[in-house]
């Protein structure tokens, strides 16, 4: 697969990353976890752009898999509902009472 600023544009599969950046990964932990990979590894990527505006492609590139590989690592050792990455996450349901909201009087 071609390296180029190109290529990494047409990407749009988290597999399809892996293997761009030959990066090993279990196809269990992405299936469960595709999406949230996924958004991790897009803010990853911003920051990188954001710190390293003057960098070439090729030089983010290394950075890019370093991020993916760390977007991964991060649902190895922890779940979505502990990452708060999506809006869905962070809304408390309306219609639930938690523990600590009951009171006795």
């Amino acid at each position: 697969m071609s390296k180029d600023f190109e290529a990494f544009k047409q990407i749009v599969d988290a597999e399809e990353y892996f293997k761009f950046f030959e990066l090993p990964y279990d196809v269990k932990v992405v299936n469960v976890n595709r999406l949230h990979i996924l958004k991790k590894f897009s803010l990853n990527i911003r920051e990188i752009d954001e710190q390293n505006p003057s960098l070439s492609f090729a030089d983010k590139l290394s950075l890019y898999s370093a991020a993916l590989q760390k977007a991964y690592q991060v649902f190895l050792d922890s779940t979505p509902q502990e990452q708060k990455l999506f809006k869905v996450f962070n809304q408390k349901a309306k219609n639930v009472v938690t523990l600590t909201e009951i009171t006795s009087d």
